[in-house]
């Protein structure tokens, strides 16, 4: 016959093993179903997974409440409560053991129902991975921003905190199933921008929506980043025009003893009575600490160029300068061809060409002024970076001294250079279809060679002709 359960469990200790065991077992499960309830609740409302700490709290604080209630019940009601007693002591130590270590279980169990469940849901971001099963029959494509060590800095933009990079780290996010991969890209791009603050996004993406390369950059701020080199911002207490607006150029006058002319420079901002100009380095010398100056507006029309870094300030687009390598794969490929705008090239002689034709092809050492996306600036530095050129044929990359090349001559050799020893002459003067011979001597490197070994015209023909 099976002893019955206690109706309280205040009374019980290891001394009756069959009501301990199910008590205990009571307990890990009314644990794991709160430490997992919690779980789904946080996902839920932060979008992010439970801490350890909170799921285990939850887990081990609904079992401490049960007993302590338990407890304070049979104390309300006379009975003499074994709460105190030593076996009634490790019998609890040991239920919030069981709490506690069944409450992990609970806390993944629960942030992965809930991230399956959200995600079919509609749910657009959230801390961690979807199951493989969502990621099959879902109606989402799953993007998973990588570590923060894994992130990258944009190149020529302020980089990001750390913080910013802990907060972006490891999050997923959820885009319509349907899209390609340049809308997909701009999606996650527009996505981390508005939701995170983050300036610049570099993002390379594969078909299934894995990232294979993400780096951010914040938006430089302030009036420096729109400075021209030598060029410097002053702010003077004068009386400008009440007309006046930034991109002005003007003249600073001083009035007393007599009018002068200060300098000559660009107005970025007022406020009240106090001007900043951006002037020369020379000029900011000029200026003394008095004030006293009057501005007058020149008749100019607006600058192109500071049009252009207002336009560019306030795009994704960036500027950059690349030299091209000479064993570099751009070496003799078209401008049209590449991704990046090219705004000018300068040649290794000097001479700028300012908005190449399509059809000009980039040369050893010249230098390109690109402008463009980041991942299209990148994608081009390393095209134009040494060493990227593909690897020549083996039998080009083989060099052997031209003596050897005229000894060998008379030995016919296979492809893989081994003397067959049978003397037939097909072999030894064969020559491809792009006009290089196969033999020892058209892939010779010309050297010194000896008297009487000089190599004849035919064995030239394989350098001259690459």
């Amino acid at each position: 016959m099976i002893p019955p359960v206690p109706s309280t469990v205040t009374g019980v200790t290891f001394a009756d093993p069959y009501a301990a065991a199910v008590t205990l077992v009571t307990f890990g499960a009314l644990s794991l179903l709160v430490s997992g309830a919690g779980a789904v609740t946080y996902r839920w409302y932060f979008r992010a997974e439970i801490p350890e700490g909170v799921a285990g709290l939850l887990g081990i604080a609904i079992v401490a409440l049960y007993l302590n209630t338990a407890s304070l019940g049979e104390l309300a009601g006379g009975a003499d409560a074994a709460l105190l007693t030593p076996e009634g002591v490790f019998f609890n130590v040991v239920a919030l053991g069981v709490a506690a270590a069944v409450t992990p279980v609970g806390r993944y169990a629960g942030d992965r129902v809930a991230v399956d469940v959200f995600a079919l849901t509609g749910l657009k971001d959230f801390d961690g991975e979807l199951s493989r099963v969502v990621r099959t029959v879902g109606r989402h494509t799953a993007v998973t921003i990588p570590s923060a060590e894994e992130i990258g800095d944009v190149d020529t933009y302020e980089p990001v905190s750390s913080e910013k990079k802990a907060e972006l780290a490891g999050k997923t996010l959820l885009f319509p199933r349907r899209l390609t991969v340049e809308e997909l890209r701009a999606q996650l791009v527009d996505r981390i921008k508005t939701d995170y603050g983050v300036g610049y996004v570099d993002v390379d993406l594969a078909a299934d929506g894995t990232l294979e390369y993400f780096a951010v950059g914040s938006r430089a701020t302030g009036i420096g980043p729109t400075l021209a080199p030598g060029r410097v911002a002053v702010a003077l207490s004068a009386d400008p025009p009440n007309n006046a607006t930034p991109g002005d150029m003007v003249q600073v006058w001083r009035t007393d003893p007599e009018p002068k002319r200060v300098a000559t420079g660009e107005l970025r901002g007022v406020a009240e009575d106090v001007a900043t100009l951006a002037v020369d380095e020379a000029d900011a010398t000029k200026f003394s600490v008095e004030g006293g100056y009057r501005l007058v507006t020149l008749p100019a029309e607006p600058q192109a160029d500071r049009e252009f870094a207002s336009l560019l300030r306030n795009a994704d687009e960036t500027l950059a300068t690349v030299t091209v390598q000479p064993d570099s794969v751009l070496v003799d490929t078209a401008v049209g061809d590449v991704t990046a705008v090219v705004a000018a090239v300068k040649s290794a002689d000097g001479e700028v060409q300012p908005i190449p034709p399509r059809a000009y092809r980039f040369a050893p050492t010249d230098t390109a002024y690109l402008v463009g996306r980041p991942d299209a600036i990148r994608r081009f530095e390393a095209d134009a970076a040494a060493g990227t050129a593909p690897d020549a044929e083996t039998t080009d990359s083989e060099e052997v001294s031209a003596a050897e090349a005229v000894d060998g001559a008379d030995t016919p050799t296979d492809e893989g250079g081994d003397t067959d020893g049978i003397g037939d002459d097909e072999g030894s003067n064969t020559a491809e279809p792009d006009g290089r011979a196969t033999d020892g001597a058209a892939a010779a490197d010309p050297g010194p060679t000896r008297a009487g070994d000089e190599p004849s015209d035919g064995d030239r023909s394989g350098p001259d002709s690459r």
